[in-house]
């Protein structure tokens, strides 16, 4: 019996099929505008397999996830006013 090494985590994404959707968290980050951020992320991941040598690039992704949470906030906030306002 031999003894196996861990290998971490695959990092590599799949080949995508024409025929298969594209994953729903994909479609959720790019509409975010922040794909370039999540991308370095797992770039620095696959280079690294290590989250703690990678967090300049995680702190980049949570900074652009959380302003595009906070615009589309403000997004729904003016459109409940708006529907207010006409009602």
């Amino acid at each position: 019996m031999s003894t196996s090494v861990p290998q971490g985590h695959n990092w590599t994404r799949p080949v995508k099929k024409d025929d298969d959707e594209e994953d729903p968290l994909d479609q959720l980050i790019t509409r975010s505008g922040c794909a370039a951020s999540h991308f370095a992320v797992q770039e620095c991941m696959a280079q690294y397999q290590d989250w703690r040598q990678c967090q300049p690039q995680v702190q980049a992704f949570r900074d652009c996830m959380s302003a595009q949470q906070a615009r589309r906030r403000e997004e729904l906030q003016r459109r409940k006013e708006q529907t207010s306002a006409q009602h």
